[in-house]
């Protein structure tokens, strides 16, 4: 899938590439699933944190087997199924990654799970964490509870012995939060969502919130928070302005903390310890990547343009071989 100019989804074109080969560090990767990320339809469209550069192929998440190895590129073998964390170019049948960018994952995970697991599990950890040091028996309030984030951040609030309060578009899928373990599920548009969240809380709001949503709802996450607690920001699915008073965190001493995974990943201690932990509660069978619908390459538009709608639950999976 090329882009050459940003915009909605339907700026991706399908064309036939030459095979592309690794140079020195890289591997060339068969890819089997695309785990396809919000961040990756405000690339296209222009918005994302960085300068999309065109043309370019979108993907920054897959998971595949190992087809070439560049010169210099040792510890993994052709053959392996890797998960990669490429930043782009994963919309394809192969490609081209630094071998730095592997994760190795379980043998018992598919090739969509596998694609489901680096970007959205490695970010819960850090929001709840690495970032929002969390304690058991602490209250977070999860939003967009359904999607990719919002179920890893489910079941791994739960694997550390925290309260969840859930927040989704629709009944069906606050019922797939529930399954997870969330303790308290509200419908994202409840007019009266600001104060049950409170009720729920003991009347204090809870000391974690995981902020994705932006714009005019992040003003009720201040609200919702509990006096010193923390807003972890992740994303903003509105694609509207907030707007932020100093004042109001001076009044209950709260924190605003920023995450992004991209500069994260370069702290090698955090990265090795998120990944540590994140092997144990897969090893337990206390997290499994909850995978959603699954589209052909030539559908990409329409799965991006799907998960914007909110359409969908957990990872939407692009498969290029099919």
């Amino acid at each position: 899938m090329l882009v050459e100019r940003l915009g909605s989804p339907d700026v991706m074109e399908l064309r036939d590439l030459p095979l592309p080969e690794p140079g020195p560090g890289q591997i060339r990767v068969k890819v089997e699933a695309v785990g396809i990320n919000f961040a990756d339809v405000l690339a296209v469209a222009g918005e994302y944190l960085t300068r999309t550069r065109v043309p370019y192929t979108p993907g920054m998440e897959f998971a595949g087997i190992v087809d070439a190895l560049g010169e210099g590129v040792s510890g993994v073998q052709p053959g392996v199924r890797v998960a990669c964390l490429g930043g782009t170019g994963a919309l394809a049948e192969y490609a081209v990654v630094p071998a730095a960018g592997l994760i190795p994952v379980p043998e018992s995970f598919s090739a969509a799970q596998a694609a489901a697991f680096p970007v959205s599990y490695f970010t819960a950890y850090h929001g709840l964490k690495t970032l929002g040091a969390a304690q058991p028996g602490q209250w977070v309030l999860v939003q967009a509870a359904a999607g990719a984030l919002g179920t890893a951040s489910i079941q791994l609030a739960k694997a550390m012995d925290l309260n969840v309060i859930a927040m989704a578009s629709t009944e069906e899928k606050l019922e797939l939060a529930r399954n997870l373990g969330a303790d308290v599920t509200l419908l994202q548009d409840d007019p009266d969502r600001v104060q049950k969240v409170m009720e729920a809380s003991g009347g204090r709001g809870v000391p974690l919130v995981l902020e994705v949503v932006g714009g005019k709802r992040f003003q009720e996450s201040l609200k919702m928070t509990a006096p010193r607690g923390r807003v972890i920001v992740i994303g903003n699915a509105s694609r509207e302005p907030a707007h932020l008073q100093p004042g109001e965190l001076m009044k209950r001493n709260l924190t605003v903390t920023g995450l992004w995974l991209t500069s994260l990943m370069s702290d090698q201690e955090a990265t090795r310890e998120a990944a540590q932990e994140l092997t144990r509660l897969v090893g337990s069978g206390r997290v499994t990547p909850q995978v959603g619908p699954t589209y052909a390459l030539a559908d990409s538009a329409r799965a991006f343009q799907d998960l914007m709608d909110r359409k969908t639950t957990g990872k939407v999976i692009i498969e290029p071989q099919n």
